[in-house]
């Protein structure tokens, strides 16, 4: 196996060389349901955990688990686990560690679903979500109880884009012994949360990863440096007996294969009740994009630069958001957090208002208006009426979300093609 700690490598080689009985470099699909036990103490010691293997593709699966594995290098992590969506993933992310009655302490500067689903969702489930303004790290702090699980957030937020304060949050959790959990979407690459002091990182694959439109999936990565038993009153998911597990306590049951309590729990149990697995074919068509991930970073980040300088220049904008053109604190943190780049999310609003955004989205000739972000080619949405659209005004603007406020995810198509095709729709919301 190559041994890199570059991204370009890492998202290359990571988890594969080449198949052992055909030498095939691509890694296969497997497209299976199940897989042959070699015999009955061999599949005895699968379902106890005293050995590590393929039992049933809800589970794991071998064309996944070379995605977890790539994805988990290029985070820093120790292991992860692919699911079906990055809804799942968030989901997952919380539930492993929340029982009824238990709380997080999320960010306000979420994608929409998230916010509806904390605010929403899990509250039907007994987990109540308390929302904080990341500008002043003390808040997770101040809002943190005895029945606080953990903290969330995104570190480059759709659609604020206000670069989370990984570091300060993240150090402040560990004196209190709550991790962080950070949504690493839109900056992978960019950003390694593990390294700032994160517990765990989750993806949308859908997104950059993936980056070409075609597979929904998620990925969550247990960054192996948080102590679970340390305080263990606070996590009893981790380290009470598991009666859905013959009694399994996780922190002890796992340490001979390393500290990865966090990440077996999630798939053997998490996963194998609620079935939210990545198929084997989505995790392929994942991996060919993950190829190209540091190289399409990079295009996506130089033409972001280009496209907000011109949009902050044109007359009819009238604010433009984006982490390169923020200043003070906002920027800092940018700095701190990001490098080589500054991601290829950005928002503006145009003078004319809200009709005029509907006028200028509809004038678009190559960007495409569609509800995602991250892909190769250029897209456009209005949030308030489309992904934050479940959310009421306070809500809305609480995210970051206005009337006239216009998400753009730039592509990686030539500067000089983007450029001209937002000019001509600029011109036609005039």
């Amino acid at each position: 196996m190559v041994d890199s700690t570059n991204p370009e490598t890492i998202a290359l080689h990571a988890g594969w060389r080449a198949d052992p009985t055909t030498g095939s470099v691509a890694v296969p699909i497997h497209q299976t349901t199940s897989f042959q036990f070699q015999d009955t103490g061999h599949a005895a010691r699968l379902f106890g955990l005293a050995e590590m293997g393929n039992i049933y593709t809800r589970i794991m699966n071998p064309t996944v688990d070379v995605l977890e594995k790539r994805v988990t290098a290029l985070e820093g992590g120790v292991a992860g686990l692919a699911l079906g969506s990055g809804q799942a993933a968030t989901t997952f992310c919380v539930l492993n560690l929340c029982e009824a009655g238990d709380n997080i302490v999320s960010s306000t500067d979420l994608y929409g679903g998230t916010w509806n689903l904390f605010a929403n969702t899990l509250k039907s489930f007994g987990v109540e979500v308390r929302f904080v303004d990341p500008a002043d790290p003390q808040n997770f702090v101040n809002a943190t109880d005895d029945r606080t699980r953990c903290w969330y957030a995104e570190t480059l937020p759709n659609p604020k884009l206000r670069v989370f304060p990984i570091a300060e949050v993240a150090a402040l959790g560990r004196k209190i012994g709550v991790p962080l959990i950070m949504d690493n979407t839109a900056a992978p690459v960019l950003c390694k949360p593990l390294a700032l002091g994160a517990a765990v990182v989750m993806h949308s694959t859908t997104k950059w990863i993936g980056g070409h439109g075609t597979s929904i999936g998620g990925v969550v990565v247990d960054g192996g440096n948080f102590d679970w038993e340390a305080n263990a009153a606070r996590f009893p998911t981790l380290n009470k007996p598991d009666a859905s597990y013959h009694g399994a306590v996780w922190t002890q049951a796992v340490k001979p294969l390393g500290p990865i309590a966090y990440i077996i729990r999630m798939r053997v149990i998490l996963l194998r009740d609620l079935g939210a697995p990545m198929a084997p074919m989505n995790a392929f068509l994942t991996l060919q994009g993950l190829e190209t991930l540091p190289l399409r970073m990079e295009r996506h980040c130089a033409n972001a630069i280009k496209v907000a300088s011109f949009l902050a220049s044109h007359p009819a904008v009238a604010s433009v958001t984006h982490p390169s053109l923020m200043t003070g604190e906002a920027k800092r943190r940018a700095d701190a957090a990001l490098k080589g780049g500054y991601g290829s999310l950005m928002g503006f609003e145009l003078k004319a208002g809200a009709e005029a955004g509907k006028k200028f989205i509809e004038a678009l000739k190559m960007f495409y208006h569609v509800a995602n972000i991250g892909d190769a080619r250029s897209l456009a949405i209005h949030p308030a009426t489309t992904t934050h659209s479940q959310l009421n005004a306070e809500e809305q603007a609480a995210s970051g979300v206005s009337p006239g406020y216009v998400r753009l995810s730039i592509g990686i198509e030539h500067i000089d093609d983007i450029l001209a095709d937002l000019s001509q729709a600029l011109d036609a919301a005039a």
